[in-house]
């Protein structure tokens, strides 16, 4: 009997919603609706109830402004607050699911379970009395770190070296790789920024632009053959640029990733390049067919030199070491493993038939055709990513952190050091080589750098061997008797 009773009070109660929602709609629209329409409104009555009811009270409103007069109130920040609406305007307090203390520490009643929005006037005061923000800390921070890096490139070993006659800038990333044309007017270099520029040697001004790669641009070269420039870079392409037309007349397609360099033939129309997917390939210049892939290495392949005498072209790989390949088989005549880590420069002596291999290790100086170890050049203790020699055995090493060594070839002494001061507005450790070259009369040194510049250094013809004396004495090797 009180189970029929209690149902029967539960239909009542549903059949009066859906009447005063039939009469609510008929009153509105003048027209009947349906009884699945009205069974929509009863579920969403109800779940609204059960679900919502907790937050579905409005702002409370409290007492009339008049009635507290125009001394203002203190709010529950401890700040005082004046009414500005001195007419009918009434304040509402906010209250919550949750109560909150205005603090740590303070017990819940009350007076702490509302919270009274704070006036313009008190958060004002409110935001003076609280300590700076963290983006101000911060931007105080990087400002006064600019200054440092001003401060610290005025100190004496991070002066403008007394060779260093020019600073280019133009690029807008790091300039990553740079070549001097056979007629020495003009120098071409490739960036972070996706451009080939190419540069007056003598003023250094931009004569030309070159766009149409899609990531860094990781080596350019000039051809002394034809009028043309090649390019590579991350986005796994190598074009041929004609320089009558200033267009990309050939693309050379084979390479599954980053190509990270390349180099010419010197006596016959072969490029070679090399790569992140760990190979270098031979194309022909002409017909842009792959001639040969030449596998083997493991890891990335950072730098390919060729020369015309055997071996005619030299790798030297991330996996550590440095393989000499034959040209017309497309196999590896030599594996050179000396080296402990990354190989990631390699340069070959324009008369000797030597050649040297720049690792965070040592440079290695080695002996063609076999490579046979010649010494070690220690002292430059940083990721070697260039090496540059000249006709008078001069040998530069620049490396990650922007310092650049300067050797003797023949004895492997280290005459002089340079680290010159990072470009204004950049950061100290934008400091980095990344690729550096001997112009054609070999008296200019041009460096290719990560605070967006290429800088040119001269030779000093006033240097005697008074003002840079030479502390080097021929090691005596004792050998032992068995």
């Amino acid at each position: 009997m009180v189970e029929e009773v209690q149902k029967h009070s539960v239909h009542t109660l549903v059949f009066r919603s859906l009447k005063r929602t039939h009469d609510m709609f008929v009153a509105d629209n003048a027209k009947p609706v349906s009884l699945d329409d009205r069974s929509h409104k009863v579920k969403m009555a109800v779940k609204l109830r059960t679900e919502y009811g907790s937050v579905l009270h409005m702002p409370v409103l409290k007492e009339n402004a008049r009635e507290k007069g125009a001394h203002g109130v203190i709010d529950s920040y401890g700040h005082k607050q004046y009414l500005q609406n001195q007419g009918d305007d009434d304040e509402y307090l906010i209250t919550g699911t949750h109560p909150y203390p205005p603090g740590p520490g303070v017990a819940l009643t009350a007076d702490t379970k509302i919270q009274r929005m704070p006036s313009e006037s008190a958060a004002q005061s409110l935001a003076v009395a609280l300590p700076p923000s963290q983006s101000k800390m911060e931007s105080n921070r990087t400002a006064s770190s600019i200054g440092d890096i001003y401060r610290h490139a005025g100190i004496p070993e991070r002066s403008q070296p007394p060779g260093l006659t020019l600073v280019i800038s133009g690029h807008l990333g790091w300039v990553r790789c740079i070549a001097v044309e056979p007629g020495n007017q003009w120098f071409v270099t490739g960036s972070a920024d996706r451009t080939i520029k190419i540069w007056d040697l003598a003023s250094g001004k931009l004569k030309l632009s070159l766009t149409g790669h899609i990531s860094t641009v990781r080596g350019v070269i000039v051809s002394g053959r034809s009028p043309y420039l090649f390019s590579c870079g991350e986005d796994k392409q190598v074009k041929c640029w004609d320089l009558e037309y200033n267009k990309v007349i050939r693309h050379y397609h084979g390479h599954l990733s980053a190509v990270y360099g390349l180099d010419l033939h010197p006596t016959i129309d072969v490029l070679v390049t090399c790569s992140r997917d760990s190979t270098a390939r031979i194309w022909d210049v002409r017909t842009k067919a792959s001639v040969h892939t030449l596998a083997g290495h493991t890891n990335a392949v950072a730098t390919v030199k060729c020369q015309a005498a055997e071996p005619q072209i030299i790798t030297g790989s991330h996996d550590t070491t440095i393989r000499l390949w034959d040209l017309v088989g497309g196999k590896t005549r030599v594996t050179l493993t000396n080296h402990k880590k990354s190989v990631r420069a390699v340069v070959l002596h324009p008369r000797q038939y030597t050649f040297a291999s720049g690792s965070p290790d040592n440079i290695k100086q080695w002996k063609f055709p076999d490579g046979n170890f010649i010494q070690n050049l220690s002292g430059h203790s940083a990721i070697i990513n260039t090496l540059a020699v000249n006709s008078d055995g001069v040998l530069v090493s620049g490396a990650d952190n922007g310092t650049m060594h300067l050797w003797d070839w023949r004895t492997g002494y280290n005459f002089q050091r340079v680290h010159a001061a990072v470009q204004p507005g950049s950061l100290d450790s934008e400091s980095g080589i990344f690729a550096c070259a001997f112009d054609q009369s070999e008296s200019r040194l041009l460096t290719a750098e990560a605070d967006k510049t290429i800088k040119v250094y001269r030779e000093d013809d006033t240097a005697t061997e008074e003002t840079h004396p030479v502390n080097w004495k021929p090691e005596i090797i004792k050998r032992k008797r068995f």
